[in-house]
């Protein structure tokens, strides 16, 4: 804890509160860390483009990792680092056993989400709270058909995205996947699943980052709530569970911290760093 140089924190449910905005005692904390040359790395299963402005705003934001750890860039120079995305062909094959359930999909190509009016019209269906829907409205293109879109583009694609309204669905869908063994499975949210290449978690992203950077693991911390973080509270030299965090997440964690609408990253900053002799 006496020489952290790079703190990757998740979005959703970790340094934003439940409204999906930065309090200020966490924009403060974060800001100090920056003063002290720490690098503060979003970590996120959304694409950059929809990481909140006030958080790509920040002065000191260099780095990203998105979409779940699919890919890593320096924001500031617009440059890919490193990026594991399954091709165009195993992406639609999985959306079209996907359509074989009641589900809800998306997809993030190139940085961009691409979802269908038929859904997005719909999303209360699928168990998607009004805050969350703006988000997707937000972050997507609708085209005719999400299948033929890729399929026409050819291009690789970074996360497929299925939303469920029952969960005993959910449970046969990831049955499913995890049989086939070819791809990352993980969620945000007790009503989606997540869909990666190999190599695209979170940890391993944080890894690779830490690398291009020549700051060792030990080095790190890393903030999160969900499923989706698992691989990053257990890889960062100090890994922070929130208060509302999955109870698999807080069983991986050397801390635990308050929750998001307590200002959880703030107080975890305070209590392992300010009150240390690590800065």
């Amino acid at each position: 804890m006496k020489n952290i140089r790079l703190i990757a924190l998740d979005l959703d449910g970790t340094l934003l509160d439940s409204k999906k905005c930065l309090s200020p005692r966490n924009e403060e904390a974060l800001m100090e860390c920056m003063r002290h040359g720490i690098e503060i790395v979003p970590c996120t299963g959304r694409i950059w483009q929809g990481v909140p402005d006030f958080i790509r705003d920040l002065p000191g934001i260099h780095y990203a990792i998105t979409v779940n750890g699919a890919v890593v860039e320096d924001v500031q120079k617009r440059l890919v680092l490193d990026e594991r995305k399954m091709s165009w062909k195993q992406a639609a094959e999985l959306l079209k056993l996907g359509a074989g359930f009641r589900t809800m999909y998306d997809v993030y190509v190139e940085g961009k989400g691409l979802g269908e009016a038929r859904f997005m019209d719909h999303m209360e269906e699928y168990g998607i709270s009004p805050s969350l829907q703006t988000m997707i409205r937000s972050t997507r293109k609708i085209v005719p058909d999400v299948i033929e879109e890729i399929t026409r583009q050819a291009m690789p694609v970074e996360k497929i995205n299925y939303f469920f309204g029952d969960p005993q669905e959910r449970l046969r869908v990831r049955n499913v996947l995890l049989e086939r063994g070819d791809v990352v499975v993980s969620a945000s949210f007790a009503n989606n699943l997540e869909i990666n290449a190999p190599g695209a978690a979170k940890g391993e992203a944080l890894e690779r980052l830490a690398g291009h950077l020549g700051i060792e693991m030990s080095q790190t911390m890393g903030f999160g709530d969900g499923e989706n973080d698992i691989t990053l509270i257990r890889k960062a030299g100090i890994g922070v569970a929130m208060g509302n965090a999955e109870e698999c997440l807080k069983a991986e964690a050397d801390y635990i911290t308050v929750t998001n609408d307590e200002d959880g990253v703030a107080a975890a900053l305070e209590k392992l760093l300010w009150k240390s002799e690590s800065l």
